[in-house]
């Protein structure tokens, strides 16, 4: 198995949260892997979420927004670990997509051509996504709205491929030993 350079992006406002526990240990077990794995937890970032005139206008990027972009462009291998919160993802990880996929970075328009090129190409992604709902009835009845907008409309569209995305839950009421196996299952696909 080849090493890869791999970036763990914790989309939870929290640290201390099941999310929190789920991308500890898919560093960990990255690490022993062999691969080099860098953890960005959101929540210490210091940035205003909000792109306040859209594309309209040049926002400065404040200086852990421009590390971000850093350790992205580093990576080989990125891997979102988020809650869904109301079917989609929680405001700080939209905020962030917001700020630091922009054009020019993740992906640049075209004259002519209403898609972009996508300047991320040639990294992969895994999603690790936690829920109160049953995973089956956010796929089944909701349609999977959270996951559809971070694998098609997000990632792929910046040129990201998602090879694997795990779903937790109902993660509320979960006792300790089912959470213990979800946290297995991270620990499988880290190692790969």
């Amino acid at each position: 198995m080849k090493s890869k350079r791999m970036l763990v992006i914790l989309g939870h406002p929290s640290n201390d949260s099941f999310c929190g526990a789920v991308s500890e240990r898919y560093v960990e077990a990255a690490t022993q892997a062999g691969h080099e794995v860098r953890l960005l937890r959101l929540d210490t970032l210091d940035f205003d979420p909000v792109l306040h005139d859209g594309y309209n206008q040049v926002q400065l990027l404040e200086p852990d927004l421009i590390a971000a972009q850093n350790d992205i462009t580093w990576a080989e291998h990125l891997t979102f670990v988020y809650p869904i919160w109301w079917g989609g993802i929680p405001a700080l990880l939209k905020g962030f997509f917001d700020r630091v996929f922009l054009p020019g970075f993740a992906f640049k328009y075209r004259k002519g051509s209403p898609f972009p090129d996508k300047l991320l190409k040639g990294r992969t992604a895994h999603l690790l996504v936690t829920m109160d709902t049953p995973p089956w009835y956010y796929r089944w009845v909701y349609r999977m709205p959270g996951l559809h907008q971070m694998r098609k409309t997000t990632l792929e569209f910046c040129g990201i491929k998602p090879l694997k995305t795990l779903t937790f839950g109902p993660v509320l009421g979960s006792k300790p030993e089912q959470r213990e196996a979800w946290l297995k299952q991270v620990q499988a696909v880290a190692s790969r």
